[in-house]
């Protein structure tokens, strides 16, 4: 803090000064105490990646990115003329939580790790967002929900590998384990496109009763027709893998391919299922902090997804109700 002209303090919040917690939110290190209305959890694991390492690092790096967005309350979006996450941000109801428990080359572990967090901040009531990481963790994160919910997989793999020769547990399998739980109503796989996936991969979802949307069916339907196919009012978890995005704008993306969306169309697509549904949490995945260029594009983009899309999910009624739930009970914030 520093002191201006007459003598009150003042914090410019440079995005280079200070501890980088997403968002500048405070950082509450005993779950247990959690009493914020959203939760920032990293998974800082790439075990999962059988090609190359590094998106361990993308937590970290989407943090220190985020502080480029909180230089004030919220954001002004100049396109919708329209501030977000004012309440959200200026009254305290983000935390950033931290990691999970990570224990190299124990995967059991490190899942129990991250379901166990998971759980507690659900417990609180907290709504999660979840920093990856590779896309392994989306299955130890999802599996821990109890209500009936639909997942929207934004991707270009669907991650639906076999589980043969005793693996289980890679970025290529979350989805298999998820799909067929209880608690999960419906998958819808958008952006599918790779040229690497086997047969399987795509044969084995779509007879399992996935939706897999490919790219050319992707611009077929637009955002509201990919939105439609989860039943209005429904609770949805979303999974983002960074390389639904085209290969141009994801550098630091081990897994990038050619033919992907374009920033404007995983918006757009995002915001109308914010708006045609319940969002139980989201995750966002797959950004490798060591491939990327030396501005970070790729980190400065997950972090600008992540919070944009956050900005959308917090106008909508029913999180307009919660807010105001949340603020009831905390008069203090008001």
């Amino acid at each position: 803090m520093a002191a201006d002209r007459d003598g009150d303090e003042v914090s410019l919040k440079w995005p280079f000064v200070g501890i980088p917690s997403f968002l500048r939110a405070p950082i509450v290190t005993d779950i247990d105490q959690l009493d914020a209305a959203i939760a920032v959890m990293g998974v800082p694991t790439d075990e999962g990646s059988p090609f190359m390492a590094g998106s361990r690092f993308g937590p970290r790096a989407l943090r220190e990115h985020s502080l480029r967005f909180a230089m004030g309350d919220g954001y002004y979006d100049p396109e919708t003329r329209k501030e977000y996450l004012v309440p959200e941000v200026s009254k305290g109801m983000i935390a950033d939580v931290g990691d999970a428990e990570v224990w190299p080359t124990d995967v059991h572990r490190t899942f129990e790790n991250i379901s166990a967090m998971m759980r507690k901040i659900l417990e609180r009531g907290a709504f999660p967002v979840v920093i990856g990481g590779d896309h392994a963790i989306t299955y130890p994160v999802a599996r821990v929900f109890t209500e009936p919910m639909y997942i929207v997989h934004f991707d270009a793999h669907t991650d639906y590998a076999p589980f043969i020769h005793d693996l289980r547990f890679t970025n290529g399998h979350a989805f298999r384990h998820l799909a067929p739980m209880p608690h999960v109503k419906g998958l819808i796989q958008a952006g599918i496109r790779s040229l690497r996936h086997t047969r399987e991969w795509v044969e084995d979802s779509i007879v399992d009763g996935n939706r897999v949307v490919t790219m050319s069916e992707f611009h077929a339907l637009g955002p509201e027709g990919l939105a439609a196919l989860v039943p209005q009012g429904e609770n949805c978890y979303v999974s983002i893998d960074v390389d639904v995005l085209d290969i141009s704008l994801v550098p630091g993306c081990v897994s990038a391919e050619p033919n992907g969306m374009t920033y404007a169309e995983l918006r757009d697509t995002l915001t109308a299922i914010a708006e045609r549904t319940t969002i139980v949490g989201f995750d966002f995945v797959e950004v490798n902090p060591q491939l990327d260029v030396g501005t970070g594009v790729t980190a400065y983009l997950g972090a600008h997804t992540v919070v944009e899309f956050l900005g959308r999910i917090c106008e909508q009624p029913w999180w307009v109700e919660r807010r105001e739930k949340w603020l009831s009970a905390h008069p203090e914030a008001r």
